[in-house]
């Protein structure tokens, strides 16, 4: 079986596959950063509750956006497992091109598993992340750019956390667009809004590219969104942790 960990900004996603489509799956929180000491003990006991014998992986898997934990979850899970784990990035080879040498994992992570997810056509993919971004990726495999935004999660936090009378929220759609109390006015206006501005950055990217392309959501918080609207074709929060098994499959026999 098959450890892939994606290391993001807000959490870090373990799935072990049991194959490409039974797959179990957990997140911890990405901070406080821990040492690979403080990983080693968290991480020895994390298999249990999901009635996974540690002992039946075979290969390990990690992508990361978080430069300071990648080396410390690498050598912790390492220590596990007795595996060399193999670190992608967009450098990791495959058939994508990428359009930018600054292309975070995550992204790439994206765009590899749009492309071979054999669909024809050109494709987006919506990362409702730390950040909300977008990827057009054309039928050849080709990334034809990128738009990123704050992400939903980081924009209400910022908004509870920098005014003085708004309150936690839960993250749901409101009965109605224009609230009438504090706390359907910020759903209206997180989830609406944010909606809103999702389906008009489909609309400008379909029209750039010049074509009405499938779009792909995933992420934290992309199941909210993808019932309010069908401009979002496929909704899967694991889209990210299968481009690192793919990527991993296609390089896994470079491993030393």
């Amino acid at each position: 079986m098959l450890l892939a960990v994606n290391i993001g900004n807000t959490n870090i996603r373990f799935a072990v596959f049991k194959s490409e489509t039974d797959i179990i799956t957990w997140t911890i929180n990405t901070k406080p950063y821990r040492t690979e000491y403080e990983l080693y003990a968290k991480f020895s006991n994390m298999y249990k509750p999901f009635g996974i014998d540690k002992k039946e992986i075979t290969g390990i898997v990690i992508g990361s956006v978080v430069p300071p934990l990648t080396i410390s979850v690498k050598i912790a899970l390492q220590k596990i497992h007795k595996l060399k784990a193999m670190i992608v990035d967009r450098n990791t080879p495959s058939e994508v091109i990428r359009s930018s040498n600054q292309m975070g994992t995550d992204l790439y992570a994206n765009a590899v598993a749009a492309h071979y997810k054999g669909v024809p056509g050109k494709k987006i993919v919506i990362d409702f992340g730390t950040a909300l971004t977008f990827l057009g990726l054309d039928e050849t495999g080709k990334v034809t750019g990128v738009v990123i935004a704050p992400g939903i999660i980081t924009a209400l936090n910022s908004l509870v956390g920098n005014t003085a009378q708004l309150p936690t929220i839960e993250l749901k759609a409101p009965e109605n667009v224009l609230g009438r109390d504090t706390e359907s006015c910020m759903q209206s206006g997180v989830v609406y809004g944010f909606l809103s501005m999702v389906e008009g950055m489909i609309d400008r990217i379909n029209k750039e590219v010049g074509e009405e392309c499938l779009v792909i959501s995933t992420g934290g918080v992309g199941g909210i969104y993808k019932p309010l609207t069908d401009k979002i074709d496929i909704d899967d929060r694991l889209h990210t942790i299968k481009g690192l098994r793919i990527l991993y499959e296609l390089n896994k026999d470079t491993i030393n």
